[in-house]
Formats: structure tokens, sequence, C-alpha cells
């Protein structure tokens, strides 16, 4: 019998369905008395109910990374499934954040498409494999980790002490198209140093913020400009966001001080040290012009927790990404588009630290990720499992 044809009888999309709005009932954001460990409590429970190897391996404050396993016969690759428990705090929803209501053919709730639904469909691929009995030949391993939203403690704990893998999908949404790389990205922060005076003898001061703005000025003028020199052809270009600006205490005195805090996304054509590089030779610049301007760049220590977030890039011939072609067009009957994912994703860490060979690929529409609608459709809840499933019988090998 087909192999795709026995994962359809095994699992209906009514189950998966089902194991998915349970997810998203299970709060797991930092909000959550237990954080992500009620959900990875769950997901083994799910996982010892199915006859499949699975481990709770406490990462921080005893919350854990759940681990599951399909040992193969050891001749073949080994891929790892790889998800986030952990999700942002429901804010100010408009729906029910933890109600998983199913309706209008979707699935809505906090973490429904970042990342239970993903989750649930890499879940439900290991538990057909184990319901149909199929054999591989290299070993398949979903990995939920924590706090991927903050700081991504699950994968690295997971990269220093394992498993690994010969390749991993890191299922973020992605409409189901093969996102074969994305940016780095760093937090900064330019910190400009004033001198304080009173409003009505300004003169005798030095305005932080008015060296704050000269200082934006060049890096739109000149800076930002030079980043189409540094396209990346499936990633494009850097990109330097102003997010905040702080400075001074109150209208009627001289601002001793301003700090800016920018989203710095980076591109395998340039390095780490190019990106405070470019920002030191700003302010190098400036000084040059202006003896009474004084500033530092620091990285925002909440950016992450050990390891850099690198860019991440696969290529677009690696038999992970070519298996997930074949399969994505075989189940959905069009090609699957290779694209860039738009946001820094774990996948970083997996390619880079764990060296895996990696990609993004997941059901759901990221727009609609920490929104206050947030929702996964139904119609890419079933092909995710099959795609899942069949790459990785295609990856890992069938042992007739």
């Amino acid at each position: 019998m087909d192999i795709a044809v026995k994962l359809r009888e095994v699992v209906s999309e009514e189950e998966i369905v089902d194991l998915i709005s349970k997810l998203v009932i299970i709060p797991s954001s930092p909000e959550a008395e237990n954080y992500e460990r009620d959900v990875a409590e769950f997901i083994h429970d799910v996982f010892a109910q199915e006859g499949i190897e699975a481990e709770l391996k406490p990462v921080k404050d005893g919350r854990p990374n759940i681990i599951a396993r399909i040992q193969g016969t050891g001749k073949g690759s080994s891929l790892m499934f790889n998800g986030h428990t952990d999700t942002v705090p429901a804010y100010n929803m408009d729906i029910d954040p933890y109600g998983g209501e199913v309706k209008d053919g979707k699935i809505f709730g906090r973490g429904s498409v970042d990342m239970k639904g993903p989750i649930g469909t890499m879940m439900m691929a290991l538990i057909g494999l184990k319901r149909a009995g199929i054999k591989l030949k290299g070993d398949l391993y979903f990995s939920g980790v924590i706090e991927e939203e903050y700081k991504s403690f699950g994968t690295e704990d997971l990269i220093r002490n394992g498993p690994c893998a010969d390749a991993a999908i890191v299922g973020e949404p992605s409409n189901l198209q093969i996102a074969a790389g994305h940016r780095g990205l760093e937090w900064l922060e330019i910190k400009i140093k004033g001198k304080a005076a009173h409003g009505g003898t300004a003169e005798k001061g030095i305005n932080a913020i008015s060296k704050a703005a000269k200082f934006i000025n060049k890096v739109e003028t000149e800076l930002i400009p030079r980043f189409k020199d540094r396209t990346h052809d499936l990633i494009g270009p850097p990109t330097l966001n102003f997010g905040v600006i702080k400075g001074g205490t109150q209208p009627s005195s001289v601002a001793d001080q301003c700090s800016i805090q920018v989203d710095r996304r980076w591109t395998p054509l340039e390095t780490l040290d190019q990106v405070f590089t470019d920002l030191d030779d700003i302010i190098k610049d400036i000084q040059k012009e202006d003896k009474d301007f004084q500033a530092t760049v620091e990285r925002i220590p909440s950016n992450m927790a050990t390891m850099d977030h690198m860019p991440m890039e696969i290529a677009l011939d690696n038999p992970l990404v070519t298996s997930l072609e074949e399969i994505t067009e075989d189940i959905n009957n069009k090609k699957s588009e290779i694209i860039s994912f738009p946001g820094w994703t774990d996948a970083s860490l997996l390619s880079n630290f764990g060296k895996m060979d990696t990609v993004v690929f997941g059901p759901g529409d990221i727009s609609c990720a920490h929104s206050e609608v947030e929702y996964i459709e139904l119609a890419q809840i079933f092909p995710a499992y099959l795609i899942y499933a069949l790459t990785a019988v295609k990856y890992c090998g069938l042992e007739e």
C-alpha cells in the first residue's frame, strides 16, 4: 500500500484539529503559573499513550524541553522536527486567548499559529508513522523547546546537551513555503552623552537629543543606502530600524543623555563585526566634525542568551530542501515557493551552532502571530501532517 494512503488512514484531520485546540487551551506564556511546563507534560503524555519514546528535560527553573524519538535502524540520516512550546502573552486579544475555538475554517487562540498549530502537526507526523508501522532507517526526533520568544534557552540547551540530528525542520508558520534562509538579528543601543544645563542658558550645555538627531540623520543618509550593495540573492538586503529613543529629564533642562535602540537585521554577506563597525564608523565620522559628540554602541542583553543570532541559509540543492520540494508538490499539486523567512528563528541556532542542515517550514501565516485575533487555517493542517511525515520517510530512508 502507498505510504501516503496509510498515513491518511491512521490519522484524521479532526484528530489533528482536536490536538491543536487542546494545546492552545493550555497557557504557556510568562503569564502562566507554570509557563511551558503544563503544555510540555501534556505533549509527553500524548506521545506516551502512542508508545513513542519521550522525555522531559529540565532546562531553566524546572521548565522542560520535551524530546520524542522514533528510533531508526541506524542506516539512514536523522531528522529533527523543532518547535517552541512558549507563546507571547495574551495582551489585549479580541478573542478568548485560550479558548481553542474552531470555526469558519480556523482554530483561534494565542499560539494557534505561533506555534502550537505547527507543533501539533509535527507531533501527529510521528504518531502517524508509528501507527502505520512505517520503519525508518534514520532516527526521527521531535523537540518542543522553551522560551524561544525571548532568549531561546530551550534550543541552546538542546544544542549543548542533545539530541542532535543531521537535519532539522523548524515549524514556524511559512504558509507551507520552504524558507531556506533568514536574516540575523541584533538589538543594539547607542548611548549618547551630553552635558546638562538650564534651558535658559542652553548654550552652556551639550544637548544629547540634538546629537542623537545628527547620528540618526547620518545613518539614514550614509549607511542605509549602502545596504543595497549587500543584498543576498534569497534573503534580500540588510535592514536597520530605529525602534526606541529616550532622552532628557524635563523641557527646561538640556538633555545630558539620550539612548537609541535599533533592530539590525544582517545577511550572510555581512559579519557580526561589520554590524558593530558600521555604527562605530558613523560615530567616528561625526566626532571628526563635532568635538562634543560622545557615543557608544552596546548590545542589548535581553536579545539573546549566549549564542549569537546569526543569519541562516541552506543550499537549495541540499537533500532536505529537495525532499521537501518533492513531497510538497505531491501533496499540494503545485510547487512550493523557496522563500526567506521574515523573522529570526531558532533555525539559526540549529544551523550555525548545532551544525544541522535546517529549513523553516510550517502551516499558517506568520502575519497573524502575536495579534489580537490569532488563528491558523484548517486547510493547511492536514497537508502539513502529510508533508512532515513523508519528508521524514524520504530523508531518513524507508526500512523495507
